[in-house]
């Protein structure tokens, strides 16, 4: 696919022409941190008018990882730890995993859970289960996997979330009023289009499944725009060249197979109930919550970093008084400014 077709100069223009004739104020939150890169590295926000503010949200899955998670794997001794690359930098309560490995602790970036499976046939070893629904499948997959082979060496530490819950938390909590959402591209390939049903059901508010070029990203705006307009919310599908209404039936099947809904604690967020996904009895053998006692709380230490309210959209990264001064992509105090997702990392890149 040439996505030169999305980039086209003279498509935008029109857009913004159109967006530019809206005069009311509007609030849409974009879910996803790779739509959160997109519109700085595009320059989107500096092309919209005054009126329409796009503020985050807690799409970055590193982001939401809370520090006792880091804690619990960096205090597992004797135990290869594998986990995705943005993890290892994110700071917890005692230091990163990147610390921890300094120290002497056998931690290993793998870009697939599959790598890990491979050292279980010589070592104890423990993957760290982070990640959406888009992430998730690959993980729970790998479980099957470990249960075939009879992999006794091998689990998998469940920190996993699921979008639908977080924004239901957010617009529960009445502590921002929102008036739409990008919902985002890479999750959606899984969830499809029905799994958003409850924003318009439950809260009157409608979202836009888009892409991560400008003319996605401008025309979600543009349709969110026009459903404030005409009062009539409800959820499109901008990006149907890759995302379906029912999303991956496979992908969803593999992990309903091996996990479970779980109450989960959201850095920033707190515990939200059934938002995240704990592994099944029939595969507890391969869960490392289970096997070394391990359980994930909310015990954030403070920093002065406000990480947890840009996750939630109460303020965008600048309003932190750490940002770009104490905190920076050299010295991250919080997890939005590690993650190659994070909303701090974006503005501190693209928007300062």
């Amino acid at each position: 696919m040439d996505l030169k077709q999305f980039r086209n100069p003279e498509i935008v223009k029109n857009l913004l022409r159109d967006i530019h004739t809206y005069k009311e104020p509007i609030k849409i939150m974009e879910v996803c941190g790779s739509h959160t890169m997109a519109i700085g590295h595009w320059g989107i926000r500096k092309l919209l008018p005054d009126n329409i503010q796009l503020i985050s949200g807690p799409g970055c899955p590193v982001c939401v990882t809370p520090s006792s998670l880091i804690d619990l794997m960096s205090g597992l001794k004797g135990i290869s730890i594998y986990t995705f690359g943005d993890l290892i930098r994110v700071p917890g309560n005692n230091g990163s995993l990147e610390e921890a490995r300094s120290r002497g602790a056998d931690i290993s970036i793998v870009y697939s859970p599959l790598e890990a499976l491979k050292n279980a046939e010589k070592n104890e070893t423990v993957f760290v289960g982070i990640g959406f629904e888009t992430t998730i499948p690959g993980i729970a997959y790998t479980i099957l996997e470990a249960h075939r082979r009879k992999l006794t060496n091998f689990s998998v530490m469940p920190a996993f979330k699921t979008v639908p819950p977080a924004l239901k938390a957010i617009l529960s909590s009445q502590d921002i009023q929102l008036d739409g959402f990008l919902l985002p591209g890479h999750v959606s390939v899984i969830l499809g289009e029905e799994d958003y049903s409850f924003l318009v059901t439950d809260f009157n508010i409608g979202g836009i499944i888009c892409g991560f070029e400008p003319i996605d990203i401008l025309l979600g705006i543009k349709q969110l725009i026009d459903q404030k307009k005409n009062n009539l919310p409800q959820i499109d599908n901008e990006y149907k060249r890759v995302v379906s209404v029912r999303g991956n039936q496979t992908a969803k099947m593999i992990i309903n197979k091996v996990l479970q809904p779980i109450d989960a604690v959201w850095r920033g967020l707190g515990t939200i109930p059934s938002s995240g996904l704990g592994i099944r009895r029939e595969y507890l053998d391969f869960d490392a919550s289970h096997k070394y006692g391990l359980e994930i709380t909310d015990n954030e230490k403070e920093s002065g970093c406000r990480c947890g309210d840009v996750l939630r959209g109460k303020i965008i990264p600048t309003g932190c008084p750490l940002f770009a001064k104490t905190c920076n992509p050299s010295n991250p105090i919080g997890p939005c400014m590690v993650s190659s997702e994070g909303s701090c990392a974006a503005y501190f890149k693209y928007e300062r």
